[in-house]
């Protein structure tokens, strides 16, 4: 079964930076298209950053230029690094391959004001 492991998030003040990470279990991480998404409470998730088998990036517009997305074959993880973050950010983030599977826990990040 694969499973994906999120960590890294906390609380961090306006301005501040955090890198998420996202360690997959099981033989298929190199051959897949993976995403980090969010959901805040009382909204959709919603997808932030894509990052494709070869290592092209996508970005929603409202993190281009702050987040970056990244990804380590050789250690089947995924990483987002956060810059500049503001409360709007504020949202439990997730990831996941492209199409979809089963979700993990994800990790909270706040950002205060």
């Amino acid at each position: 079964q694969v499973q994906l492991v999120e960590s890294g998030g906390g609380l961090v003040q306006a301005g501040g930076s955090l890198r998420l990470s996202c360690a997959a279990s099981g033989s298929i991480f190199s051959t897949k298209t993976m995403g980090w998404y969010r959901q805040a409470p009382g909204k959709q998730r919603e997808s932030v950053a894509v990052i494709g088998r070869s290592g092209r990036t996508t970005y929603v517009d409202s993190v281009r230029g702050r987040f970056t997305i990244s990804r380590d074959n050789a250690k089947n993880t995924a990483y987002l690094q956060m810059n500049s973050l503001k409360p709007e950010d504020t949202a439990v983030y997730y990831c996941n391959y492209i199409p979809v599977g089963d979700w993990g826990q994800g990790t909270q990040v706040t950002v205060s004001s």
